[in-house]
């Protein structure tokens, strides 16, 4: 079939979610952290885990109110 003949298809997009990918950044860095530091405190890491939900969440809810 040649490409000219082929009906255009409508590109699929979707909104990226923001919630997700910084959960994902944070336990990912979370992780290399504990990878290469010998053993980290966990007085510190634990309000730097809370700390990263909530911002992730705030911006999660700041995206979509601007999408409105």
């Amino acid at each position: 079939m040649a490409p000219e003949s082929r009906p255009e298809r409508p590109r699929r997009v979707h909104r990226t979610n923001w919630m997700s990918l910084l959960c994902g950044l944070l336990f990912i860095g979370m992780g290399i952290r504990y990878l290469t530091a010998p053993e980290p405190d966990a007085v510190v890491m634990a309000p730097v885990l809370v700390g990263g939900l909530g911002f992730a969440a705030f911006v999660a809810i700041l995206a979509k109110a601007i999408r409105r």
